[in-house]
């Protein structure tokens, strides 16, 4: 094959590191696409010496609200302009939010929505889970089946949030309808009664400060929503996605499920491993600023996160930005008469994901750079339908060029969110991407943005990759098999 002598990129000399290789080499880029890779390639219009400097796959972000009403009315700090532009500085190229179903809400009008705020503010390419929060027999028979055709091939379900979640009864339709449509269905697993019990009699009490945020999010609540919901997902014989992943006890029942051979996927993100409880535990309501559900535990689970990330038991790292400022917006929506039971749940972190982890992961020698790439962009583009035109060095020219030297101290001015804050203010990192690509496009450098709003491109994504959607050959708990025979897409 004749190799083009002109490219429009040129990214030369630097270490090149994939989910499973490393290596040193040239990377041409010519209309947004990698097109050659290999040694002493011809300059380009734009070339760039990457020598000293691990060129990686641009990174996938796939658990994030943006402009995004929460259960409790309270709006997001960011929108898809701010979002986006936070992502691309921290290394992310593509985005996966939630496009939000409230009850009453139809869907296709939700997404329409999201997808018009979307197109004309994103930087960077985007997608869209679904909050499916009203599974009436019109979302369930029509309108699903035909927005997962149109590459909206995932959707989130909550066990707990009075105005959100689903009862048992109406996940199992929620897993009926993915598993003939080749979705894949996210779960936020905690168990509501058990947090609402908790939270009535401390509140009786008067123990009201964000401290008791973590009290109430008891880690059993965690653990065993975690454990109904594989168990409702063996029943069907699915696959099914765990998201943020907090305590230790979850991560046992994952990696359990896991040994069974069951098709249990799961997530966590950096609050899990860089905060605890104790962080909720400051004067006032300044421990509103950690407060997310489900909340940071103790060291014993961060422990146990850091193992999950590394043996495969947890196969991706989000951020799940979900920004709210510090204000009656927000998290003090009764000002200074806010309760835990008031504030806003949910922590910024888009921006430093991934330099997070390739610090306290990869330069402290716990992670290889090739589970970090796996963790940040390669295993979300297989689980989400994006591989390989995302999360890898092959044919999608999003790439992160990063300083594995440079040395950052985190704080809320340097940051491009809207959140006016940060609950890693002042963690020093170790490595940062400073030259970030889209598409072939040079998006970030310099600590400068290069990217026009609306210049982001919705993607239209495939089902997951057939591994993660395996059956458990023998399955006698299959029941919608063995008694109401199989569905179209089963082999």
């Amino acid at each position: 094959m004749t190799l083009p002598t002109e490219f429009d990129l040129t990214i030369r000399n630097g270490r090149i590191s994939t989910a499973s290789d490393t290596y040193h080499a040239d990377i041409g880029v010519r209309d947004g696409v990698i097109v050659a890779i290999g040694s002493g390639l011809a300059p380009g219009k734009r070339d760039i010496d990457a020598a000293g400097r691990w060129v990686l796959p641009g990174g996938i972000d796939s658990h994030c609200h943006v402009e995004q009403l929460s259960g409790m009315g309270m709006m997001c700090a960011d929108d898809f302009y701010s979002a986006t532009v936070s992502a691309a500085f921290g290394g992310t190229t593509t985005i996966i939010p939630f496009a939000a179903q409230h009850r009453g809400d139809l869907l296709p009008e939700v997404v329409a929505d999201y997808s018009k705020r979307a197109a004309e503010k994103a930087v960077i390419d985007y997608g869209f889970h679904l909050i499916v929060s009203d599974p009436t027999e019109q979302a369930l028979k029509h309108d699903l089946p035909a927005l997962i055709k149109s590459g909206i091939t995932s959707f989130k379900v909550f066990m707990t949030y009075e105005r959100m979640k689903l009862d048992d009864f109406q996940l199992l339709d929620v897993l009926d309808v993915a598993d003939r449509e080749g979705a894949l269905v996210m779960v936020h697993a905690e168990n509501n009664d058990m947090i609402r019990w908790v939270a009535r009699r401390l509140a009786e009490r008067g123990m009201t400060a964000p401290k008791y945020h973590a009290v109430a999010h008891t880690p059993l609540a965690e653990s065993e929503a975690t454990n109904r919901a594989v168990a409702l997902a063996r029943m069907m014989d699915v696959p099914l996605m765990i998201v943020h992943v907090a305590g230790i006890e979850a991560v046992r029942v994952v990696h359990s499920s896991q040994a069974l051979g069951l098709p249990i996927h799961a997530e966590s993100c950096p609050q899990y491993l860089f905060l605890t409880a104790e962080d909720l535990d400051l004067p006032g309501l300044e421990g509103a600023k950690f407060c997310c559900s489900p909340p940071p535990r103790d060291p014993e689970s961060q422990a146990a996160v850091w193992q999950g990330l590394l043996d495969g038991t947890l196969q991706m790292f989000s951020s799940d930005h979900a920004p709210y400022r510090f204000d009656e917006s927000g998290k003090l929506p009764k000002g200074e008469a806010t309760t835990f039971k008031d504030m806003a749940n949910g922590v910024p972190g888009l921006e430093v994901r991934m330099p997070l982890l390739f610090s306290e992961g990869v330069m402290t020698g716990r992670m290889t750079i090739e589970r970090f790439v796996a963790l940040t962009a390669t295993n979300h583009a297989r689980t989400y339908g994006l591989h390989p035109r995302k999360g890898t060095i092959a044919v999608g020219a999003d790439i992160g060029i990063w300083n594995p030297e440079r040395r950052v101290t985190i704080s809320t001015a340097m940051l491009h969110d809207n959140v006016g804050y940060t609950p890693y203010e002042g963690r020093e990192v170790q490595g940062w991407p400073e030259i970030v690509v889209s598409r072939g496009r040079v998006v970030v450098e310099g600590g400068v943005l290069d990217a026009e709003r609306g210049s982001g491109r919705f993607l239209v994504r495939g089902t997951p990759e057939p591994v993660l959607r395996q059956r458990l050959n023998g399955n006698p708990n299959a029941l919608v098999r063995k008694y109401f025979g199989s569905h179209p897409n089963d082999e």
